[in-house]
C-alpha cells in the first residue's frame, strides 16, 4: 500500500479533513529529528566509551540498546503511517525478536566480548533493515532470513576457532579453495551490471568474491605470520596476484581493489617493510591506468565520476541522481519515506547510503559513517591485542578490509571517487554481503574471546603457585645474581 491509498483509506474512515494531513506531517517532521537526535547520541557514546570506566561502559552499552530499539520502534511506526500496511507491523516483530535474540544469545556464548562491536553489527542491521523495507518489502524479507541464519551460525564460530588451532597451517590450502571458488564463476556464472561475477542457482544468487574475501585474509595472514623472507614474500605474492587478476578478468574490479589493498596492508604490517608498501601503491597505481585503458564498462565509470551532469541521460545517471537525493535531503532530511529514493537505481544496495541521506538527512549520514569508523577503531584495538601473530594479522586484515569497503561504497555514491559497485556493510540489501560481513565480525570477536581466555587462564596459573614454590623460586632467583655478580668480579 502506498502513501496515496493510505490517505484515501483514512479519508474513508474519518471524511475529508485536512486536519489528518496536518498531523501525519507534523508526526512525520518530528520524528525525523528524534531519529537524529537519538543516532547522534549512540554515536557520542561509540567513541566515549574509551574514555569510561568498566561500570560506566555497562551503562553506555545498556543506553546504546535503548535507543537503538527506539529508533527502530519510531522508523517502523512512521512506515507504518505512511502505508497503513499491516506487514509493516509484522516485520517489527519479526526484526525485535531477532535483535534481541542476537543481543542476548551473542554475551553468552561469547564471554568476554566486545559489547560495543555487537551494538553497532546490530544497529547497522537495524539501518538496513528499515531502509530496505522502505524501498523493496520484498527484499526485506530475504534480508531477514539471511540475517538470522548468518547470525545463529555466527555463535558457533567461537568454538570452531577454537577447537581447530591449526588454522594457521593451511596457507596454500587457503589461496587454492579461494582460487577455484573465484574461478568457478567462469563455468556457471552470470553477468550482472556489467561484472561476470554472480552464480544463480534456482531462486539463490550469490557472489562468491563476498565469501572468498574471509578466506583470503586467513591466507595471507597464516603464511605471513610464520615468515615473511623475500623468497616467501614471493610466493604468497604470486597466489595473491592469481586471486586479484581473476576479479579483473570477471570485470569485478571494486572486489579486486578490495583484495589488493587488504594483501598489500597485511604484508606491510608483518613485514614492516615501507618498500613493500610503495612498490605496492605504484603497481596498483599502473594497474588502475592499464584497467581504464582495457576496459570500457570502467572508462563509463571515470566518464560519470568526472562529470556526471554532461551524462546524466546516460553514464552519470546514478551519480548525478545520488548527489540530487542528497543535497535534497540536506543536513536533517525530507523524512522517512517522503523522499524518492527509488528513482536511484540500485538503491537499495550499491547507492543506499544516498537514500537515507536524503529522508534521514546528511547528518544522520555523517553519523552513520562514525559509527563505522568506531567499528573500524575496535577492530584495530582488538588486533593489537592479539599474542598470536596469526590472529593479529587475521585481525588486521579483515578489519582493513572491512573499512576500506567502506570507504568505496560512500566514496562510490559522493563523487568522492569513481563507483565501483560494492555493498555497504550490513546496510546494504545483499545476502552474500551481509553474510560475509557478520561472519568477518564474528571471527574478531572469537578471536579475541580465545585470546583474553587465554590470558585470564596465564594469570590463574601464575596466582596458583603455592607460596612454598614462590619462596623456593626467589630463593633460586637471588642465588642466579649472585653468581653473575661473582663472575663479573673474576672478569
Amino acid at each position: 500500500m502506498d502513501k496515496q491509498k493510505a490517505a484515501e483509506k483514512l479519508i474513508s474512515i474519518f471524511g475529508d479533513m485536512n486536519i489528518i494531513g496536518v498531523v501525519h506531517s507534523i508526526a512525520v517532521e518530528i520524528s525525523k529529528y528524534i531519529i537524529i537526535i537519538l543516532f547522534a547520541v549512540y554515536t557520542w557514546h561509540c567513541f566515549s566509551v574509551f574514555l569510561n570506566s568498566i561500570e560506566s561502559k555497562e551503562k553506555i552499552y545498556r543506553r546504546q540498546k535503548s535507543i537503538m530499539y527506539s529508533i527502530h520502534f519510531i522508523c517502523s511506526l512512521t512506515l507504518y503511517l505512511n502505508s497503513l500496511d499491516v506487514k509493516i507491523i509484522v516485520y517489527y516483530v519479526i526484526q525485535l525478536a531477532f535483535l534481541i535474540f542476537a543481543g542476548r544469545a551473542y554475551p553468552f556464548v561469547y564471554k568476554g566480548m566486545s559489547k560495543m562491536i555487537l551494538n553497532n553489527m546490530l544497529m547497522l542491521l537495524t539501518i538496513g533493515f528499515i531502509m530496505i523495507e522502505r524501498l523493496n518489502q520484498s527484499y526485506v524479507i530475504k534480508q531477514m532470513i539471511f540475517a538470522g541464519a548468518i547470525c545463529f551460525v555466527g555463535l558457533f564460530i567461537p568454538i570452531i576457532i577454537e577447537k581447530f588451532a591449526y588454522f594457521d597451517r593451511l596457507g596454500f590450502l587457503y589461496a587454492i579453495v579461494g582460487i577455484l571458488m573465484l574461478a568457478l564463476v567462469f563455468v556457471i556464472g552470470r553477468e550482472k551490471y556489467g561484472a561476470k561475477n554472480w552464480i544463480i542457482i534456482g531462486g539463490f544468487a550469490m557472489q562468491p568474491s563476498e565469501f572468498v574475501k574471509i578466506v583470503f585474509v586467513f591466507f595471507s595472514a597464516a603464511l605471513f605470520a610464520k615468515s615473511t623472507r623475500f623468497l616467501n614474500v614471493v610466493k604468497v605474492t604470486i597466489f595473491a596476484a592469481a586471486h586479484v587478476l581473476i576479479l579483473v578478468a570477471e570485470k569485478d574490479l571494486g572486489a579486486a581493489l578490495i583484495f589488493y589493498i587488504t594483501y598489500l596492508f597485511i604484508l606491510y604490517a608483518a613485514s614492516g617493510n615501507s618498500l613493500y608498501l610503495g612498490a605496492g601503491i605504484g603497481a596498483g597505481v599502473i594497474a588502475s591506468v592499464a584497467a581504464y585503458q582495457i576496459f570500457t564498462h570502467v572508462q563509463t565509470r571515470v566518464i560519470a565520476w568526472r562529470d556526471p551532469w554532461s551524462h546524466i541521460d546516460t553514464a552519470g545517471y546514478q551519480v548525478a541522481h545520488s548527489l540530487f537525493a542528497i543535497g535534497t535531503g540536506g543536513w536533517f532530511g525530507m523524512g522517512l519515506g517522503e523522499g524518492t529514493p527509488k528513482v536511484i537505481p540500485v538503491s537499495e544496495s550499491d547507492f543506499i547510503f544516498s537514500a537515507i541521506c536524503e529522508e534521514l538527512g546528511a547528518f544522520f549520514g555523517i553519523c552513520l559513517i562514525l559509527v563505522e569508523i568506531s567499528c573500524f577503531i575496535m577492530f584495530i584495538n582488538i588486533s593489537l591485542k592479539m599474542q598470536r601473530r596469526f590472529y593479529k594479522l587475521t585481525a588486521f586484515g579483515l578489519s582493513i578490509e572491512y573499512i576500506f569497503q567502506v570507504f568505496l561504497t560512500i566514496g562510490g555514491v559522493t563523487k568522492f571517487i569513481p563507483s565501483t559497485g560494492v555493498t555497504l556493510p550490513l546496510v546494504s540489501y545483499g545476502g552474500s554481503s551481509i553474510i560475509s560481513t557478520v561472519i568477518l565480525f564474528s571471527i574478531i570477536q572469537g578471536m579475541y574471546v580465545i585470546n583474553g581466555n587465554k590470558d585470564i587462564s596465564r594469570s590463574i596459573s601464575k596466582n596458583m603457585v603455592s607460596p612454598r614454590e614462590e619462596q623456593y623460586a626467589k630463593a633460586t632467583d637471588r642465588k642466579r645474581k649472585n653468581n653473575e655478580v661473582k663472575r663479573r668480579r673474576r672478569a
